[in-house]
């Protein structure tokens, strides 16, 4: 198709198109079949996606190191193009030694069923200076920044760069409809008539004031709106993205005919603010968009319930928007005023010095999950139907307890306890996943090395985790020693329900002193190597829900503090 049709031309001047014609790719399967392969992670799905429908134009293929570099430090490719973020492939030491990876190699990429998506061929491998990267990306290298985080722990160690034959995008079985590659979603426009075209991106639920905030855009620049919504990674404790699909799907009725369009986009959010925000508008030039709607704090990490905003992204892309065609249009914080019964951008609310009211999605969630009720004006009554499902009363939702501590603190005990009083109220299924249960029927060929160990807890977590899904309630009590692997696995539960970490802090010296199966004694002779608090760290939770010291108290009254919690939050009526 002409892309002068769609009224603007994609970023670099052409839309790519990386999938093979279908011949071709039969014809290389047979040969790919004896590459070296991997299975990619979310994410790297997500990339090879955008890579291969042309999102990420004029990209031919995970960056070379010169074009890693260019990005990070100059967010310019080599050729001085505007380019603000990275798109890396991360492989292990391992696999590049094993394979014996070299330039020229060919690698097989698949989706975790197995389907072969891609290959790679190998033009450049290099291990990156993380530090540097996460220091220019995310303006800090601090892990608790979530991108920096994954950066620092979720990829691997080298990345590698070349281009790309695809072989097929990935499948999927849900929302076929909303799928578009970004040729597709020019043809729509242009079959519809569609000059101008608002995109909006979010990973947020869509509310009355977005709808508002839309509309007033809409007129002000005589635009039709695309709502495109990323269903990749996105901000840890975003609604999962089924859910959001069928909110999104809700509050479409509520929006002019011929007005607004609802498009899904597999991108995995960085949360690296304003060098993020102008990326998306690059993206969405690609996908034919004329304009895209810039919020205050677009891109960002979450912080607090996300009332404060710093405008880092709008500065920034002031700064670049001569080089982009695609028109960035800032926004600013909309609220409600019960006098006028209208919504108001913040700006014009201090000019009539009218008090607005604000709310988070967080606090939506947080009056659902208690039954409280959700004021007319912040959604609308659709949307709060689907949203009742995915949070229900804490009385009924599902959620895991998950005790963690020395060996010898108690938290087996306590677990015990509170599963035999959860059984014995009979409001919901309860099931106790002991450490030392789980060693044996989950995990009885690992050792206790540290990747042993985090595998470990990343089956009580995926175990938990559909316990909890079903609303059901899992008591976790293994020991669980690293900060990661308890991140990891609140993470998973947290898109369904609930997460409670206790802490049973009781002292090293008490545990010590219990230590009734004699391992403690082991350890100090040296006869068990990696013992968790001899030979072998414990990360002690910065923030549990809950801390226990069992030197201070009996096992049943520590029970008795978890119930009391559990009442005082609405899990028990």
């Amino acid at each position: 198709m002409d892309n002068q049709k769609t009224h603007i031309s994609p970023h670099g001047g052409e839309l790519l198109n990386l999938v093979l014609p279908q011949d071709e790719a039969e014809k290389l399967k047979p040969t790919a079949a004896n590459y070296p392969s991997v299975t990619l992670s979310r994410r790297q799905v997500c990339d090879l996606e955008l890579l291969m429908n042309g999102a990420y134009s004029p990209l031919t293929g995970f960056m070379r190191e010169d074009e890693y570099d260019s990005v990070v430090d100059n967010m310019r490719l080599p050729d001085g193009l505007l380019w603000p973020m990275p798109v890396v492939f991360d492989v292990s030491e391992e696999f590049l030694e094993k394979h014996k990876i070299v330039l020229g190699s060919r690698i097989a990429l698949q989706d975790g069923e197995g389907f072969m998506l891609a290959v790679l061929s190998v033009e450049s491998v290099w291990q990156p200076d993380k530090e540097r990267e996460a220091e220019k990306i995310y303006g800090t290298t601090s892990p608790d920044h979530p991108g920096v985080c994954y950066l620092k722990e979720k990829t691997q160690d080298f990345y590698v760069g070349g281009s790309i034959q695809g072989m097929q995008l990935p499948e999927y079985y849900v929302f076929e409809s909303y799928r578009r590659t970004p040729m597709k979603q020019r043809e729509l426009f242009f079959k519809k008539g569609w000059r101008n075209i608002i995109a909006f991106q979010t990973s947020k639920i869509i509310h009355r004031l977005h709808r508002e905030l839309l509309l007033d855009v809409a007129k002000e620049h005589q635009a039709h709106v695309l709502i495109h919504p990323t269903i990749g990674s996105t901000k840890p404790g975003d609604t999962h993205y089924y859910t959001r699909v069928h909110c999104y799907e809700a509050a479409m009725k509520y929006f002019p005919e011929q007005i607004a369009m609802l498009s899904i986009m597999p991108l995995s959010m960085r949360m690296a603010g304003a060098r993020e925000a102008l990326w998306y508008g690059i993206i969405h030039q690609n996908y034919g968009c004329t304009h895209f709607i810039v919020g205050p704090n677009h891109a960002s990490a979450p912080q607090g319930d996300e009332l404060e905003y710093s405008y880092e992204a709008q500065k920034l892309i002031a700064e670049y928007q001569q080089e982009l065609a695609i028109e960035m249009i800032p926004v600013e914080e909309y609220q409600y005023s019960p006098d006028s019964g209208s919504f108001l951008p913040k700006s014009k609310a201090r000019q009539k010095n009218v008090k607005g009211l604000r709310f988070s999605e967080r606090k939506i969630r947080e009056d659902l999950h208690n039954n409280k009720p959700i004021p007319d004006w912040c959604s609308f009554p659709d949307v709060l139907e689907v949203l009742k499902k995915a949070y229900p009363p804490r009385s009924r939702q599902g959620f895991t307890l998950f005790f963690t501590g020395l060996s010898g603190s108690g938290k087996s005990t306590i677990a015990k306890i509170v599963n035999a009083q959860l059984i014995e109220q009979g409001k919901r299924p309860v099931t106790l996943l002991d450490g030392d249960v789980v060693r044996l029927n989950l995990s009885s060929e690992l050792g206790f090395s540290r990747e042993h160990r985090d595998l470990n807890i990343k089956r009580i977590g995926f175990v938990a985790n559909e316990i909890t899904k079903n609303y059901g309630v899992a008591i976790c009590a293994p020991i669980a020693p690293y900060a990661k692997s308890r991140r990891e696995v609140r993470e998973l539960i947290e898109q369904h329900g609930t997460f409670i970490e206790i802490h049973v802090s009781t002292p090293l010296d008490v545990c010590e002193g219990r230590d009734r199966k004699g391992l403690y004694a082991k350890a100090r002779k040296g006869l068990i190597p990696e013992f968790t608090g001899i030979s072998d760290p414990y990360e002690i939770p910065e923030k549990p829900e809950l801390s226990i010291d069992t030197s201070t108290m009996t096992p049943l009254e520590a029970s008795q503090e978890v119930m009391l919690y559990l009442f005082q939050k609405g899990f028990l009526d």
